[in-house]
């Protein structure tokens, strides 16, 4: 959906992030489309690419009026969280948190997860709780950068490939942490990079975000994690956005997170059924 600017305080949006919303066109193709005076606004023709539309606003395109997609009603925004920000509304400790540096219109929305405060890269953000709650809890992939300490070695190789379960995973993780043992599920997927005596490089994709999850893995084989970089969450991508900054998710975007949500909700009915008949039997 673009960039902070592309709304204002109304709640209005940008004519082509309308038309991209809610139709096949993207934004690029809604820009083509409104230079070359086939797109409408309450029946005048509209050429200016930085108009902006409310939801009771009728737009035609070709003569065909752009139906609103209501199941986008709520909202998803791309943050790359910069390092030494806290993932919270206030900081007991007067550290700088994300709130300080996004979007006041942002304020109302809830992280989907946690980045440390060491950690960067992709922060999804949204103003629906039951969006958050499904993507927090779902097996989503998660996929990160990592800058480790020393060589990646065959005992961590085998415990990526396998899993591994740690009766003591408090190396890595805060001193006061609730979280002693700890479950690891086999990785889905990871790249060495680079792999040297001194650092090593290396891409790993996980289906889990557990508190400090990869700071402790690496943190049992006695590597540290000196750079963490989460690049891509559920098929969502950081590409190219700027540290610090933060866009709205595209139209395919959209479209992937409706269909998650469609399965959640099915999966939601079919647990409530079965937990039905249980409850029968007794």
């Amino acid at each position: 959906m673009g960039n902070n600017d592309n709304r204002d305080d109304e709640g209005k949006i940008r004519l082509n992030k309308f038309i991209s919303h809610n139709s096949r066109f993207s934004r690029r193709e809604a820009d083509e489309l409104i230079k070359s005076g086939k797109v409408s606004i309450d029946g005048k023709t509209i050429g200016d690419l930085a108009t902006k539309v409310g939801y009771k606003t009728i737009v035609k395109v070709n003569g065909r009026t752009v139906k609103i997609d209501y199941s986008r009603a709520s909202t998803v925004i791309v943050y790359n969280k910069l390092k030494g920000e806290i993932v919270s509304k206030n900081d007991p400790q007067g550290r700088k948190i994300i709130y300080d540096t996004i979007s006041k219109k942002f304020n109302h929305f809830i992280p989907i997860g946690r980045l440390d405060y060491a950690s960067e890269g992709l922060l999804l953000l949204t103003d629906d709780p039951t969006i958050a709650t499904a993507i927090m809890t779902s097996d989503l992939e998660r996929v990160y950068k990592l800058k480790i300490e020393g060589e990646v070695t065959k005992s961590m190789i085998s415990a990526m490939d396998n899993g591994i379960t740690l009766d003591d995973a408090t190396a890595g993780a805060w001193d006061n942490t609730k979280t002693i043992n700890m479950e690891f599920k086999p990785f889905l997927g990871y790249q060495i990079q680079t792999n040297t005596a001194k650092y090593s490089k290396i891409k790993v994709a996980i289906s889990e975000g557990k508190n400090r999850e990869l700071r402790r893995f690496f943190a049992h084989f006695g590597s540290k994690i000196v750079d963490l970089k989460r690049v891509s969450f559920g098929g969502i991508n950081l590409n190219n956005l700027p540290s610090g900054k933060t866009r709205y998710l595209e139209s395919d975007e959209y479209e992937n997170l409706r269909h998650f949500m469609k399965e959640q909700t099915k999966q939601n009915r079919k647990q409530v059924k079965q937990d039905e008949y249980y409850e029968d039997e007794y």
